[in-house]
């Protein structure tokens, strides 16, 4: 009401200002007073663009935590917080000091949640002077451009959000004076309380929008609606999903829409009475901040063909979006669905001129969607129910297809398609479709001569004459509970079968679920099937825990490791986590179950507090699948190491594999069903099997995400099995690297990898941050808290010659060595030296290695081979992107000339909205100049020479394999000398990592402090900054492509800060090679020919 009255004025005579809008959240519940959840509250109220938006009162920083993230990826405006100091204690009085409330906003700020931070109750000018003095070196929170950009968004008490994957959208129809007659005598007696119950059914069988009309001569419209819209708000089960008012009285429209806290549909608005009621109407409905629905009628009347359907749309749409400033996802047209089968021969074709308006509209209208009233279709046919019913089944498989996204339907009785007798379908499609004159009178005499004894033959006789598992298929496809138990029953007295209760389960009603899946996500069944058919499934499983608790009180077992399961913050089920549950705790595990929609912080501060060996989460619908990203995310940050197990019917072990291990550094396991999950549970808390488990289980993970990418690329690219196998695990790449192979695999060109990398990862629509944005979005390292930078040992740079390659063997990574020989072991015989056991490449993998092993001993001992290497330090600050090196060991100023500068490139790409990552350049990773801190980088260079002199040696003699095989074991010598050198640096010669106690397995997975990047890598992808690394480390041979001589070379920067990581710089805007170009000295032009595979744009270089 605040915001319309703002609004108001705005329009009459006040100057337009900036809006500010703090909500609180009453509880750990994460619910405002009136029960929205914040993102809810956000959506409520983002049709006014307030330039601010967040969450004061009630809760400390730490509780307030979780609920000014949701808010701030639900919007793209910026964030307002200002806690109290803690929660009261006993007495009503706040107890958290100036430094702990400063300390815990600093970190919002930090990880860049927040804009605007400040105090509430409990807090003091004390408070207020360590909030401003913690943040004041932080940058604010960059808000993403676009927020859910083709979504459409209401809200009742929780969000809705309809977005290009969103399936068919039910809105309830029941709770219509003129569609219902159980709710018109309801409502005409009085007797509002009575009619919420079928509003509560409604959203109980799978409505997502419940419509409201009161349209009726002898009622009070206005008065009706705000009486029964107010009974809904007090009713949380029914108001948590949106509501659409309709009505063809706008003063009935105003009065529902005055009553509704979240963001609602009007149901509708025409162009019948011109051109500016229309546009009184619309702004009305925006001032109020609910989306609408437009019919396809105007002055002329009610558009009956499509091509006037949509002539009538667009001038609506234009009308909407260009003087009103409505936003397109707000905006449903209703084409009008009209009666069929009415005997005019000139209605014939209704249905197929509303399936080609959708159609029509979803290809010219951007970003609207496209709604109907089902019930009209079939208003001919009127008192016969299965014939009405089928033909809204026929009719929507097809209009679904062609873009219809919702609808005003009886959500209980939608059929499933493949149900719908083939001889009714028929008929019913060849009315629709109007293939048939005669189609009408056939359906009539269809109906006449089967429906009645039809229904009653299919529902109590044949299907329960099939085997048990085939009705217990049937009854859950059809959500009919009435035999279930007797069914589960006759399964259980099949002992020879079925030995377990848990087989039951595993088989056929897991079978039975499954068909139901597949028929929901081919769009022939809807979401109130699938709702009942779980409750069936609920009811199965309930009779059959009892039995399972029996088989756990038989075992005698003593309470073992506890485990969380948890459906997470999104979902609804918890019939497959109850089934885990019981498994577990049949085999020595205590479980502690926590519900359904359970919130991340929630969970996470239960399993800390239980200390909980194992967390589980369990998701039945695809929103779910984000929340499981969230919560790895999360446990990243606040430093878990706790096992997570991953399940539920829309997981997979792709979706864990590529979106949510990554995320999580501890075990993240995705679980197939209920019995794996006890050798899963014993594996990850068996001190000895766990380290080997888990390691088994990333390699299996690798593989799986291997396969993923490779089916993401063209079919006339290889993937490389050389050393951009060995690179990628070093490096966060964007996208999975491919090359062309060429006949020499031994070798390749970088340049060549990463332009066709690159190129063929780039994408029209993808999005940059400017370079200003980027910058303010960079890792901000608090320097003057984090610990102070360690000194090398020594200055300048130290030479080694003629290096013990001896001691090198050790350090080398074999798996890019049998890569380069294609020999690739499958899982779990992946890498080295388990490739030795693979059925297929083993024994020849075998054969490689023991005739690489005696070659190297040979070349080494000989002297054939010669390791020589260089390493050096210098004191150096961060200078925005760049990072300048000084001769003097002290603080430097901006005056103090550099000796050398090396130039970074900043990450661009738009990262995901709901990301908190920063936009990383590697002199994020050094103390900046006015930091007041002193800091150091390394340079190293290291080379096996001879190798080309012994290779060429083969090739003369006509031994390729010999050859090619020097020329791979130096290269792997190379890298081990690198691998041995930075170990030293870290322990000796810098001494920043004095107690590092890994193997050369841990090397390889990179499991030490610091980073070696390499100029020509996706970290730094300029060769040319090679050249400022070589002039310090005064590396002579090079060739015009700046790569080092011998081949078997490497070099780069060392970065000893805690927080310095891999990662790619990816695409980059011409903003910043223009900027880039400046800071070299060097020309644009020049600029775009050496960073050619990253650049964001068509260049002529």
């Amino acid at each position: 009401a605040a915001l319309f009255a703002i609004d108001l004025l705005f329009e009459k005579s006040y100057e337009r200002k900036p809006i500010f809008i703090s909500g609180t959240i009453v509880d750990r519940s994460g619910r405002t007073l009136s029960g929205q959840t914040g993102e809810a509250f956000v959506v409520s109220l983002s049709h006014v663009n307030p330039l601010c938006i967040g969450l004061n009162c009630a809760l400390g920083a730490t509780e307030m935590r979780p609920f000014i993230e949701a808010i701030g990826k639900s919007t793209s405006a910026f964030i307002i917080c200002y806690p109290n100091a803690g929660l009261p204690n006993t007495f009503g009085e706040y107890d958290e000091t100036p430094t702990v409330t400063s300390s815990n906003l600093k970190e919002f700020a930090m990880d860049g949640l927040v804009n605007i931070v400040g105090g509430c109750c409990g807090t003091t000018p004390g408070h207020i002077r360590a909030i401003s003095e913690a943040v004041k070196q932080c940058q604010p929170r960059v808000p993403a451009a676009d927020i859910y950009q083709d979504y459409m968004l209401l809200s009742g008490l929780e969000p809705f959000r309809i977005g290009p994957y969103t399936n068919f959208v039910n809105i309830g129809e029941r709770c219509n004076v003129a569609g219902s007659r159980k709710f018109a005598k309801l409502i005409m007696s009085g007797n509002y309380e009575e009619a919420l119950s079928i509003a509560k059914a409604q959203v109980e069988m799978g409505a997502q929008v419940l419509d409201i009309n009161m349209d009726e001569g002898m009622l009070e419209g206005p008065t009706a609606m705000t009486r029964f819209c107010n009974l809904i708000g007090s009713e949380p089960d029914i108001s948590r999903v949106p509501l659409c008012i309709d009505s063809s009285n706008f003063s009935v429209i105003e009065a529902g829409l005055k009553c509704c806290q979240g963001k609602c549909i009007v149901n509708s608005i025409s162009l019948k009475e011109g051109e500016e009621e229309f546009l009184h109407r619309a702004a009305t409905v925006k001032r109020y901040g609910a989306a609408v629905v437009v019919m396809a009628f105007d002055e002329e009347g009610q558009a009956t063909d499509a091509e006037r359907k949509v002539e009538i749309c667009t001038r609506a749409y234009n009308l909407l979006v260009n003087k009103v400033g409505f936003n397109p996802n707000d905006i449903i047209f209703d084409p009008n669905i009209l009666t069929i089968g009415t005997g005019m021969e000139e209605h014939n074709d209704f249905a197929i001129y509303f399936i080609r308006a959708t159609r029509m509209i979803k290809e010219t209208l951007p970003r609207a969607r496209v709604s109907g009233g089902l019930s009209n279709l079939s208003f001919s046919f009127r008192g016969m129910e299965a014939i009405r019913e089928a033909m809204h089944g026929a009719f929507l498989y097809q209009a679904i297809k062609d873009g219809m996204d919702m609808g005003i339907v009886n959500a209980g009785n939608l059929p499933v398609y493949d149900d719908i007798d083939k001889e009714l379908l028929l008929l019913c499609e060849n009315l629709i479709w109007n293939r048939d004159a005669e189609a009408t009178e056939k359906l009539l005499t269809y109906a006449q001569n089967n429906v009645k004894g039809a229904k009653k033959v299919v529902q109590t006789d044949e299907w329960r004459e099939g085997s048990v598992e085939e009705r217990l298929e049937y009854a859950l496809i059809k959500g009919i509970d009435k035999h279930v138990v007797e069914d589960v029953e006759e399964c259980r007295g099949q002992v020879g079968r079925y030995t377990r209760p848990l087989h039951i389960i595993e088989g056929p009603l897991m079978n039975g679920m499954k068909v139901v899946g597949d028929l929901f996500g081919a769009g022939k069944m809807f979401l109130p099937q699938v709702i009942k058919s779980a409750r069936v499934m609920k009811r199965a499983v309930g009779h059959l825990i009892p039995f399972m608790e029996k088989e756990r009180e038989e075992m005698k077992a003593l309470s073992g490791s506890t485990e969380d399961v948890d459906p997470y913050q999104g979902d609804v089920h918890d019939i497959g986590k109850n089934i885990v549950g019981v498994v577990l705790g049949c085999n020595n595990f205590r479980v502690i179950d926590m519900g359904v929609m359970v919130p991340c912080d929630k969970i996470l501060r239960e399993a800390v507090k239980q200390k909980a060996d194992i967390i589980g989460l369990s998701g039945l619908i695809t929103p779910s699948l984000e929340e499981m990203i969230y919560v790895a995310k999360e446990m990243e940050r606040l430093g878990m190491t706790t096992p997570l197990l991953i399940g539920g019917a829309t997981t997979s072990k792709t979706h864990t594999s590529v979106k949510i291990a990554p995320r999580y550094t501890s075990p993240v396991v995705h679980v197939l069903d209920a019995s794996r999950s006890v050798v899963v549970c014993s594996q990850l808390l068996d001190e000895v099997m766990r380290e080997e488990y888990f390691e088994e289980l990333k390699e299996e993970y690798e593989d799986i995400r291997q396969e993923h990418y490779d089916s993401l690329k063209p079919s006339w690219i290889s993937s490389s099995e050389g050393d951009v196998a060995g690179l990628q695990q070093r490096v966060d790449l964007p996208c999975q690297p491919w090359l062309l192979v060429s006949p020499d695999v031994s070798s390749y060109d970088e340049k060549a990898v990463w332009v066709c990398c690159l190129l063929l990862t780039d994408g029209s629509d993808r999005r940059y941050l400017s370079l200003s944005q980027a910058r303010v979005k960079a890792l901000h390292i608090d320097w003057l808290s984090a610990p102070t930078p360690v000194r090398p040992h020594f200055l300048g740079t130290r030479v080694f010659d003629r290096y013990d390659l001896n001691s090198l063997e050790e350090f080398i990574d074999w798996k890019p060595f049998f890569d380069v020989w294609q020999l690739r072991g499958k899982y779990p015989n992946r890498g080295y030296p388990k490739i030795f056991k693979d059925k297929t490449v083993g024994s020849e993998a075998r054969r490689v290695f023991d005739e690489a092993q005696r070659l190297l001993h040979q070349m080494i001992d000989s002297g054939s081979l010669k390791g020589r290497g260089l390493v050096g330090f210098w004191p150096a600050q961060g200078d925005g992107d760049d990072i300048r090196l000084y001769q003097e060991d002290a603080p430097a100023t901006r005056d103090a000339q550099p000796i050398a500068t090396f130039h970074g490139l900043r990450q661009q790409l738009e990262k995901d909205s709901s990301s908190s990552e920063p936009y990383l350049c590697v002199s994020d990773f050094v103390a900046p100049l006015d930091s007041g801190v002193s800091d150091y980088i390394g340079v190293f260079a290291v080379g096996v020479f001879g190798a080309e002199e012994v290779s060429q040696h083969f090739q003369a003699q006509g031994d390729d394999y010999s050859s090619i095989m020097v020329k791979a074991l130096a290269d792997r010598l190379a890298e081990a000398f690198a691998e041995e050198l930075h170990a030293r640096v870290r322990k000796e010669l810098w001494g920043y990592s004095t107690d590092e106690a890994l193997q050369a397995s841990d090397l390889h997975r990179i499991r030490y402090q610091g980073i070696r990047p390499a100029a020509g890598y996706p970290s730094q992808p300029d060769h040319t900054e090679k050249t400022t690394m070589w002039s310090l480390a005064g590396v002579q041979e090079k060739t015009e492509s700046l790569a080092m001589l011998p081949a078997a070379s490497v070099s780069g920067l060392y970065f000893s800060n805690p927080q310095a990581t891999y990662f790619a710089v990816g695409k980059i805007t011409k903003e910043q090679v223009e900027d880039y170009a400046r800071r070299k000295e060097m020309s644009v032009e020049e600029v775009e020919r050496w960073l050619a595979p990253v650049l964001g744009y068509d260049s002529e270089a």
